[in-house]
């Protein structure tokens, strides 16, 4: 997992628009106390910053988001399943791995649920990392950058680990100024496509 997000971090660093352009400012130090978890939900380092999975269930937070695309393409995310940049997909530091989220590109209002499967970004405190087509659809992929707002929705269906299969969400009803609030059940309007092995 170190060396996925030691990957994810030097493709961060690529200057192109929609990748970070520096480094995190560095913070060392002991790792954080997280005894008896596994994979995606264990503490973990990039840049000697330490990073804490944890349940967010009122997650609802607005700041910057990027895109990455090309380097990670057909690659596996941190909880293991492939990465398609031609399909909508984020990535977050410290939210659940498979997790749903609602993104508001507060620049022009347009709205996206996706699956957040990935780990990142780590640079300039940007707040979520999305495919290249989760940006087209939010109107930023061309501006690299958006101003967001991102909310939690709640855990998402798991996928079959041994096949090729990505998740397509579909973009969801206005959401109301109620708090959020996490869901019991994914939306319905998730989708999933097969893709053939590109091999």
């Amino acid at each position: 997992m170190l060396s996925a997000a030691a990957a994810l971090l030097a493709a961060c660093a690529t200057v192109r628009p929609e990748y970070a352009t520096q480094a995190p400012v560095h913070r060392r130090g002991k790792p954080p106390s997280a005894p008896g978890l596994k994979g995606t939900d264990k503490p973990y380092q990039v840049g000697g910053v330490w990073y804490v999975p944890k349940a967010q269930p009122h997650y609802n937070e607005t700041g910057v988001a990027s895109w990455y695309g090309d380097a990670f393409h057909l690659k596996p995310t941190a909880d293991g399943e492939i990465f398609d940049k031609d399909r909508p997909s984020a990535a977050h530091t410290t939210l659940p791995l498979p997790s749903l989220v609602e993104v508001t590109n507060l620049d022009n209002g347009k709205k996206l649920v996706v699956r957040v499967n990935d780990r990142g970004p780590f640079v300039d405190n940007r707040i979520i990392d999305l495919s290249h087509e989760a940006a087209r659809q939010l109107g930023y992929d061309r501006k690299g950058l958006a101003h967001v707002r991102v909310r939690y929705l709640g855990p998402a269906p798991a996928l079959d680990p041994e096949s090729r299969r990505y998740a397509y969400l579909g973009t969801p009803a206005p959401a109301s100024t109620a708090a959020p609030a996490p869901l019991d059940k994914p939306p319905a309007t998730i989708v999933e496509a097969s893709l053939a092995p590109p091999f």
